[in-house]
């Protein structure tokens, strides 16, 4: 069955049961379905065919999910995108992706509009009060036909174009097809061993292959109850868990450690949670002992995935939690994991090897970059190009990123992307980019440079002009300028020496 035909199947088995309800608009499933469906017809009106790329920028709606199943219903492959972006980087992934459609909210209309520039969309559908010119409002382009779309569509199909980046800035668009999305939602039903009368909250972004495919989608082929939130606030966080009844919560580290701040946090009834998940940063220990004793369950799950795989990869369980915490799991359901050396074959214990994964849940390829695809998938293996350790149990512990990739605040910020802007600075002689740990953020992006002889640079500065090129969480929070930076034969950085150099500078700060 097709993703979309999940949703068509419980509106026909339960059309009274809730199924969604963000900033005070809720549905059954019957009405979800209906919604689905209007937007469906509108789409195919306006020329959409199966195949065709759709994109979405929007924060966190129902919106997001009727957009969503519309689309999949209709056999349209689903491009989210990051709603944080700047236009430059949004009009690469359009013209990448081929899109030919872009739905928004109006608060994005703006960059999408300098976005959609030399690209090949075609139409913008603004979800709002008023749209642009040339533009369509949302609710102008529902039908009236409420039917099941007339298309036919197989599990293989394409479904998703998921973007990610690599080691040269550019993003790399990972395509998945219905099947391959079905079973990363069936990993995590039963990895975590999800019910059908589960209550989700959605907090982390819906453009997040994480939330996305592993939550949203699982949660409505279970025909469970969503509660979406369009911002993050940690109050309310607390206070919809509460209200809400959740059992189900999944959050980045930061998430966490904002709602462990808020001075009343155990005032809540948090009793109803049966199970909690983070991942998409590094979280310390310390934090996770504390969030386990806030909450009241030590139902935790540690999900270290990439979103090659859908995202898919490895998980620490509640019972790992117990005995290995800190270290990143094993292999779940489906799915085999590995660490090797260079030509293939498994390290021994404590020696560092490349993680690599095999699993029905991995991409079919990079987006019309076959070589990038080609380096990535070998013999039914997808090489992930990080760094692991594996011990005498079996449990993996990742190491470091060969891709030198920072996730800060659960974004993924790629050194090369901001190295490239640095470099751009008239200023700045030599740069390099490294992640430092962070008890707010996961990881800080810091930057270390050269100087140009001669010239002066300001913090605040650079800051802003990193801003005009990047999106905010790629610029970086903290600056350090030094004479040279280390350099080993062949002319490569060498990072680890910067990361352990700037770590005992900040210590010593402190």
């Amino acid at each position: 069955m097709h993703i979309g035909g999940f949703l068509t199947q419980n509106a026909r088995n339960f059309p009274e049961r809730f199924a969604v309800e963000c900033e005070g608009r809720s549905y059954t499933y019957g009405e979800l379905n209906t919604a689905v469906n209007r937007l469906a017809h509108g789409l195919i009106s306006l020329g959409v065919k199966k195949g065709d790329k759709v994109a979405i920028v929007m924060k966190n709606s129902d919106h997001f999910m009727i957009s969503f199943f519309a689309a999949a219903k209709i056999g349209a492959v689903v491009v989210p995108v990051n709603f944080r972006l700047t236009a430059n980087e949004i009009q690469y992934i359009f013209s990448q992706s081929d899109t030919v459609l872009v739905l928004c909210d109006s608060e994005f209309e703006e960059t999408v509009n300098s976005a959609r520039e030399t690209t090949g969309v075609s139409s913008v559908i603004v979800v709002g009060d008023v749209a642009g010119e040339g533009n369509l409002l949302y609710d102008n382009i529902l039908s009236h036909n409420e039917e099941e779309p007339n298309v036919e569509i197989s599990e293989h199909d394409d479904l998703e174009i998921l973007y990610t980046s690599g080691t040269t800035g550019r993003p790399k668009g990972a395509l998945f097809d219905h099947d391959r999305i079905f079973k990363v939602s069936l990993t995590m039903l039963v990895n975590m061993e999800l019910r059908k009368d589960e209550r989700f909250l959605h907090l982390a972004p819906l453009f997040h292959s994480a939330q996305l495919n592993l939550f949203m989608i699982a949660g409505v082929i279970l025909g469970g109850r969503h509660y979406i939130h369009r911002d993050f606030h940690p109050v309310k966080a607390l206070q919809a868990i509460q209200d809400h009844e959740i059992t189900h919560l999944f959050a980045v580290p930061a998430m966490y450690n904002f709602m462990l701040q808020v001075p009343n946090v155990t005032d809540y009834d948090l009793s109803s949670i049966r199970r909690c998940g983070y991942g998409a940063a590094p979280m310390p220990p310390e934090l996770v002992r504390k969030s386990i004793a806030a909450f009241k369950t030590d139902r935790f799950f540690n999900l270290c995935g990439l979103t090659e795989a859908g995202p898919g990869g490895i998980l620490l369980d509640p019972e790992g939690h117990e005995q290995h915490l800190g270290k990143s799991g094993k292999a779940g359901f489906l799915t085999e994991a590995r660490v090797v050396h260079e030509n293939g074959e498994d390290v021994k214990p404590g020696v560092v090897g490349e993680f690599i994964l095999r699993s029905e849940t991995v991409m079919k390829e990079y987006y019309k970059k076959p070589e990038e695809t080609k380096s990535a998938l070998k013999n039914g293996w997808l090489y992930t190009g990080d760094l692991a350790t594996v011990d005498e149990e079996g449990y993996i512990s990742l190491v470091d990123r060969k891709k030198d990739m920072i996730i800060s605040g659960g974004e993924n910020v790629y050194s090369a992307e901001v190295e490239a802007v640095l470099y751009e600075h008239p200023a700045i002689l030599d740069a390099a980019i490294i992640g430092l740990p962070d008890e707010v953020w996961g990881e800080a992006v810091t930057a270390i440079i050269v100087l140009r002889e001669g010239a002066e640079i300001d913090e605040q500065e650079l800051k802003s002009f990193c801003r005009q090129k990047l999106a905010g969480y790629k610029v970086p929070r903290r600056i350090f300028i030094e004479p040279q930076l280390p350099r080993n034969a062949s002319g490569k950085i060498l990072k680890y020496q910067l990361r352990q150099k700037m770590n005992e500078l900040t210590q010593s700060a402190n």
